[in-house]
């Protein structure tokens, strides 16, 4: 009997050895950018009511008052102990209640043990209400944002993008990439919604907007 593993091998292989045609060039005729700048104020207007309708909470406030707006959001979800990346701004971590733990190598087990993440983005998108992290200084690694079940995410009013397309020109593919649109949840067969599944159950979005 022949091994079906060696007969996908074999046709993988033949498949590498035969000179492969240029790919035909595929007219994308779909908007690449959207009718207003970046941080324009109908796109935070935008952005905002998408982000509601994914149950996240957001809150506006200017580059001075980060930080109290933080603590505020800190405050009602009585979060004690938050891990925070290690390029986050102090200026925005004050004057916060809450102790802020750096995130050097946390273990997963630490992570679950803490009361939340704070952290920036590195683009969001006002049409899909979409923020995207990149594992930059501001945003930490996958895991920070992940497993804790609260994330508090800053969003500078300059991030925010109309679509996706210009969103995506605007990022390095070659970064770990997460895109996050509300808070987690699935639904089983019957709709039943579940939030918390793949990530945090709660997200609060702090929207910095120029005055």
């Amino acid at each position: 009997m022949t091994d079906a593993r060696e007969v996908v091998l074999a046709r993988v292989r033949r498949a590498l050895a035969t000179p492969q045609s240029p790919l035909a060039d595929v007219p994308r005729e779909y908007r690449t950018s959207g009718d207003h700048p970046p941080g324009h104020q109908l796109l935070l207007d935008r952005f905002e009511q998408r982000l509601l309708d994914y149950r996240a909470a957001v809150h506006r406030c200017s580059p001075d008052s980060v930080g109290d707006a933080v603590a505020l959001a800190l405050r009602e979800a009585g979060a004690v102990h938050v891990a925070v990346p290690t390029g986050l701004p102090p200026p925005w971590q004050q004057p916060w209640s809450a102790k802020a733990v750096l995130d050097n190598g946390l273990s997963v087990t630490e992570l679950d043990g803490l009361d939340g993440a704070v952290t920036g983005c590195a683009i969001a998108i006002a049409e899909t209400g979409t923020i995207v992290l990149d594992a930059g200084p501001t945003c930490g690694r996958r895991a920070l944002t992940l497993v804790p079940d609260l994330h508090i995410c800053i969003v500078l009013g300059d991030q925010v993008v109309a679509s996706v397309p210009e969103g995506v020109a605007r990022l390095d593919p070659q970064r770990p990439l997460t895109f996050v649109s509300g808070p987690s949840a699935t639904s089983d067969i019957e709709l039943s919604r579940v939030e918390g599944v793949h990530g945090p159950r709660r997200l609060h979005v702090m929207i910095v907007q120029q005055a």
